[in-house]
């Protein structure tokens, strides 16, 4: 089992669940509240971020894109699991996702909303498939630089306000707020992903947003990426007439990780940066329930 878990990339789940965590606690400032919801939504995501794990294994282990990469190394690439058991594996985890998917809707939407049932199965279809084409296949759009728009949509927008809709059945505006600083955030940690492997998916031939606008600029991208996201904050704090004082100090936290994004000049030293944002929009995102619950 070691080597499966190793695959599911466990410092990446925290991150996947954070849009969950924010659309589920607004959706109990609303008045909402149904923790059915809340596990299946949690449970759906982490199946959804394990799948995108184990298919962006395969897809860059089969192309020959990990073979010389910096960081945690991958179970394809390395020889550890095979290229067709990684696939059987792909298959399986978009199976059972899809199968928990279901049920989530089945207890959001019951059997009178069809049409909103609809549109979820389909939303998730959508994200099935979003997780496995990142790098599989020749249309792979983590390839061609779209990796940061898919990112951004499916952890900010489609996480927070998804998982809202699932409680309230309307879109509150506002919330597009803290949806958009999730999914920048989530896309800082794609954009230093990428800044670390710059010079091997220059040579694989992975031409990543990175790759394309440069390290220079993609350290000034960062910034845009971490500072946007507490502006945004601050204006939905305003909005809601509730005072978001925690997002003040997690922001200094963020604030130091820049200042080393600066200063490397290493492809080695934007790893340890991965871990740190991660966990830092993660514990935004708890700060952020605790605010809006208590």
């Amino acid at each position: 089992m070691k080597p499966w878990i190793q695959a599911a990339r466990l410092r990446t789940l925290p991150l996947s669940v954070s849009g969950i965590i924010v659309g589920s606690a607004y959706a109990y400032h609303q008045g909402f509240t149904d923790w059915r919801i809340v596990v299946l939504a949690l449970l759906t995501t982490l199946g959804l971020q394990v799948l995108s794990n184990y298919a962006n294994d395969y897809g860059d282990g089969v192309k020959g894109t990990d073979a010389n990469r910096i960081g945690e190394k991958r179970l394809v690439a390395a020889g550890i699991i095979t290229a067709q058991q990684m696939r059987k594996a792909v298959i399986i985890t978009a199976i059972l996702t899809f199968i928990i998917a279901l049920l989530l809707i089945y207890v959001a939407f019951g059997k009178e909303n069809f049409a909103l049932s609809l549109i979820f199965i389909l939303l998730g279809i959508g994200s099935i498939g979003a997780a496995v084409k990142y790098t599989v296949g020749k249309g792979a759009y983590g390839y061609s630089g779209f990796g940061d728009v898919f990112v951004f949509i499916f952890f900010g927008l489609v996480s927070v306000i998804g998982s809202n809709f699932l409680f309230t059945h309307f879109i509150d505006w506002k919330l597009f707020l803290p949806a958009t600083s999730i999914g920048l955030l989530s896309v800082a940690v794609l954009n230093l992903n990428n800044m670390r492997d710059i010079e091997n998916d220059t040579i694989a031939g992975k031409n990543t947003l990175v790759v394309k606008m440069g390290l220079e600029r993609a350290k000034k991208y960062q910034h845009f990426l971490i500072v946007i996201p507490f502006v945004l904050l601050f204006i939905f704090s305003i909005g809601i007439s509730k005072q978001i004082f925690f997002s003040f100090f997690v922001f200094i936290f963020f604030l130091k990780h820049l200042e080393k994004v600066r200063k490397s000049k290493k492809y080695e030293d934007f790893d340890p940066e991965l871990k740190k944002v991660a966990l830092g929009t993660f514990a935004l995102s708890i700060l952020f329930c605790i605010a809006l619950v208590s």
